[in-house]
């Protein structure tokens, strides 16, 4: 497995279900990670890139419903090999923490299970446009699919937040086949408790990462 290119540097990843709070979970993350004095660093998916970010009004914008399941597994492909390339690796090479709200579990989860795409294809497919980067930890916040769905205004839904209930039934348990896959990787956290706890939870792992992986806040410099 191929992460961090420098000692120092450290790749975390959120995933989950619509409406488990991951962008605001990795920036209270972020936050808690900075004030200790480590060097953090967060990006999304789609997005993160100025490709990425005119990639992901294609992706999840409503104009585009007819978008064919191969189209949209390359697209976020696309978009992912960009953020690979022009920020993550040169970030984690520079021995910073790297936390990515989504990665290519999402294309697996999404594409492969949900829309029933060869999974066998989408992995080969992710690990040639990343250069097989996975992260050293993925977070899954996990919560049922209709409560994480009732989560978001039905104006703020996009393309993909949109889709049957069933098709996110599927993600989901995708998302947990790749837990029971991947143990020393995956960690779980209960996305349904109250903001503050569900933090606390995610810092919890992931300081007990970084800690097993001797990974320390930079020097802090004195006058």
């Amino acid at each position: 497995m191929d992460t961090a290119g420098k000692p120092g540097g450290f790749f975390i990843t959120f995933e989950g279900p619509e409406g488990g709070g991951k962008s605001t979970q990795i920036h209270r993350l972020a936050a808690a990670l900075a004030g200790q004095g480590y060097q953090v660093w967060t990006t999304r998916e789609p997005g993160g890139t100025r490709v990425g970010e005119m990639i992901r009004p294609i992706l999840l914008g409503q104009r585009h419903t007819r978008l064919s399941a191969w189209s949209e597994a390359l697209l976020f492909t696309a978009a992912r090999a960009q953020l690979v390339e022009e920020v993550i690796r040169p970030r984690l090479e520079g021995g910073e923490i790297v936390l990515c709200d989504r990665f290519s579990d999402s294309t697996i989860a999404y594409q492969g299970y949900g829309r029933g795409l060869s999974l066998e294809t989408l992995r080969r497919l992710q690990a040639e446009a990343t250069r097989s980067l996975n992260p050293n930890l993925t977070l899954l916040l996990n919560l049922p699919v209709e409560a994480g769905l009732a989560r978001i205004p039905s104006t703020q839904m996009d393309r993909l937040d949109s889709e049957a209930v069933g098709f996110h039934q599927r993600v989901r348990a995708g998302y947990h086949e790749m837990v029971a896959s991947d143990p020393g990787r995956w960690r779980q956290v209960d996305a349904s408790l109250p903001e503050d706890q569900v933090a606390e939870q995610v810092l919890e792992h992931v300081m007990e990462a970084l800690v097993g992986a001797g990974i320390r806040p930079a020097q802090r410099r004195t006058a």
